[in-house]
């Protein structure tokens, strides 16, 4: 079987909590053997309705999330830990290295761990609610190198808060902005509602098929930049867009589909039910000067509805849903739009194959399905799918 990429020369890295963490469940195996295996997975799943072309892969497939998460705890002999929770539960697993983690995500996390006790700040403990650092959430533009870091606190009050700023900027100079997040409620949530910037402008940018992005705190940014890259651009390619056209973008988070196919098109709506990511997309747009997108805060499948009954169309459909696919209510609500163009985009072919099956019954078919490794050494894998009105190419 021929690939984009081949990797039969990748030097093979080994975690010591693979088998506690459960994230990486293809890190015993060539990262070769893992695309011929989503690649199998996704023609299964998706060759009943179309062509499945062969699995884009990575040339460096590690180190490659940009966005890292680490939970704190503290065991009994008052040892500080941090890491990841347990496959299932919600004991601690303690990382200090992740083979598909931003390297530099990391040592800030440890780096944190390490000023903990000098500046008397104690984790969190889940269950008497007692503790103050919860969580660390770093994020990193993978084209600008600027990095946000966001302490998740059970109360608003960092102690110390303009020394602790001082030495973790002395330790890390290229961190471009921290924040606070306050989550002082129970539950299994990483951000809390309430946010306080303390250092900089709480916001980094990064950089997607050459249009700039603001990514806040709580904003959805593919994890993946160098693969959803390559996927974005197929995903245009597919719209056949040639200036004429009335797009839409569903489920479109802070507009990066939307924003990198606006000059393209005519004109793009972009929906999306987060109102802090239409808040995003809204200053996206702005900054990249595209004055011919707009974008609602609105239930994707209603405010479709709505377009219909008012004798609205449009010629294409870029939906990106989560992982759980569409509802049945969203794809009426397509269907009863009428685009030329669906292009489904996916980061799970199984829900992706369950909707496939209610377009192709309902007036659409399926023009060829197109996997992306977008999460190596994870059985998870992005695939974009081009869908046409039956009768219209």
């Amino acid at each position: 079987m021929e690939f984009e990429n081949r990797h039969k020369n990748q030097k093979k890295k080994v975690c010591p909590v693979m088998k506690k963490c459960g994230g990486c469940r293809y890190q015993d195996i060539s990262y070769e053997r893992q695309l011929e295996l989503k690649q199998a997975q996704v023609a299964k799943l998706l060759k009943p309705f179309c062509r499945v072309y062969p699995i884009t892969g990575m040339e460096h497939p590690y180190h490659y999330r940009n966005k890292v998460h680490a939970v704190f705890d503290r065991l009994k002999d008052g040892t500080i830990i941090s890491g990841v929770y347990e496959e299932k539960t919600h004991r601690v697993v303690p990382v200090d290295d992740c083979l598909i983690e931003d390297e530099k995500a990391d040592a800030i996390i440890r780096d944190i761990r390490g000023m903990l006790r000098s500046f008397k700040i104690k984790t969190y403990d889940e269950d008497t609610g007692y503790g103050l650092l919860r969580h660390v959430l770093v994020r990193r533009g993978f084209a600008t190198g600027q990095i946000m870091v966001v302490l998740v606190l059970g109360s608003p009050i960092l102690p110390s808060k303009n020394n602790f700023i001082r030495e973790l900027r002395k330790l890390h100079p290229e961190i471009t902005t921290i924040v606070i997040n306050v989550n002082d409620k129970k539950t299994s949530m990483v951000l809390g509602e309430k946010e306080n910037v303390i250092y900089g402008k709480g916001y980094i940018e990064d950089v997607l098929c050459g249009q700039t992005f603001r990514i806040s705190p709580k904003s959805f940014y593919q994890v993946n930049p160098v693969q959803t890259e390559k996927l974005y651009q197929k995903a245009i390619k597919l719209a056949g867009l040639t200036g004429k056209e009335r797009v839409i973008d569903a489920y479109c988070g802070i507009g990066t589909i939307g924003i990198c196919a606006a000059n393209r098109a005519r004109e793009v709506i972009g929906v999306e039910l987060n109102r802090d990511a239409v808040r995003d997309a809204v200053r996206n747009a702005k900054m990249n000067e595209k004055k011919n997108i707009s974008f609602y805060g609105a239930d994707a499948g209603e405010f479709m509805t709505q377009m219909a009954a008012q004798g609205e169309r449009a010629d294409v459909l870029f939906m990106d849903p989560p992982r759980s696919g569409s509802s049945e209510a969203f794809m009426r609500a397509a269907v009863r739009l009428g685009p030329k163009r669906i292009v489904y985009i996916s980061c799970n072919p199984e829900t992706q194959a369950r909707d496939l099956n209610y377009f192709t019954a309902n007036g659409y078919r399926a023009q060829g399905a197109y996997p992306y490794d977008c999460f190596p050494f994870t059985g998870h894998t992005e695939t974009v799918c081009l869908l046409v009105k039956s009768g219209k190419a």
